[in-house]
């Protein structure tokens, strides 16, 4: 395959992650209209992913023992940390949140990722921001107040919780983040998401039989066909598309392209779920963007040494 069709693929792949991640507030909707909370939402949409996400682990741990490359007990235990941080709180967060705010809001919010990772970095790891960087960010903030403030016209006080709650999971999203970088470079990203993804599936699980009785996990066959479609098209592929775009054409270029989420999710709300779309929601998507393309094409952070 030649440079330019690599490109175009890894693009393509990028793309159709990013439009499968968004439509898992979609299918949240839809699942909420049967009357399940979100802690039962996300025990199915775990129950149905972790056959995939096992099997991985299996093979990569038998690869990793082919390789005489075990975990130490200090890597076990931050990889509990992270599948705790990634895939466990902040899903709950986030699909708690969408009981209460747009799927478009909702997307928005969770694009500010990148800016609550220079943020944290600046405050607990002494890391710089550019002038660059903290103009992209204040332009990403903006457009986030224009879309609340016009999501709690709409919507009212409930927002306020919705927002809060999915902030709280891109926040924790923005943890995991920062804290695998160096485990991610020692075991390997696909090793990595496979153990913490079965670690939440855990964690998802106990939550569950704490909250509700084990009968509440018989539910309308419906609801089993959109927590398998939740748990495959929208968890298991774009994590695996997202890996083979970055393969191709790297990390940064894969982030761009997932700006066409926040978008496609502006019209199928309104298309099959019925959300208004004003021409102030419009606008603040469109600065939002702008300014993660900014932060996006900024230079990376320089380090300051952490003092010991």
């Amino acid at each position: 395959m030649s440079s330019a069709d690599a490109r175009r693929t890894g693009l393509l792949l990028a793309a159709i992650a990013a439009v499968l991640f968004s439509a898992k507030a979609i299918l949240a909707k839809f699942l909420y209209r049967y009357g399940i909370d979100a802690v039962t939402l996300i025990a199915l949409r775990m129950l149905f992913a972790l056959p995939v996400f096992a099997v991985v682990t299996a093979l990569e741990t038998w690869r990793a023992r082919e390789r005489g490359d075990r975990l130490t007990s200090r890597e076990r235990w931050q990889i509990v940390l992270l599948g705790l941080l990634g895939y466990y709180l902040s899903s709950f967060l986030d699909f708690w949140g969408l009981q209460y705010i747009s799927a478009s809001l909702e997307r928005l919010i969770l694009f500010l990722n990148p800016t609550l990772v220079l943020l944290i970095g600046l405050l607990f790891l002494r890391q710089r921001v550019s002038a660059r960087q903290w103009a992209a960010m204040a332009v990403s903030y903006a457009g986030i107040v224009l879309v609340f403030w016009e999501n709690l016209r709409l919507g009212g006080s409930h927002v306020v919780l919705g927002s809060a709650l999915v902030f709280g999971a891109a926040l924790s999203y923005a943890l995991y983040l920062l804290l695998s970088g160096e485990l991610v470079r020692r075991v390997g990203s696909l090793r990595l998401v496979a153990y913490a993804m079965c670690v939440s599936t855990v964690a998802c699980l106990v939550q569950f039989l704490l909250v509700h009785p084990p009968a509440m996990l018989v539910q309308p066959m419906p609801v089993y066909g959109l927590s398998l479609l939740n748990a495959v098209a929208c968890t298991v592929v774009p994590v695996y598309l997202t890996m083979f775009a970055i393969a191709r054409i790297g990390a940064g270029a894969t982030s761009q392209t997932a700006m066409i989420g926040p978008v496609s999710l502006v019209f199928f709300g309104w298309w099959l779920l019925g959300e208004p779309v004003t021409v102030l929601q419009l606008a603040g998507t469109a600065v939002v963007l702008v300014g993660i393309a900014l932060l996006a094409r900024a230079p990376a952070p320089a380090k300051v040494p952490v003092a010991e």
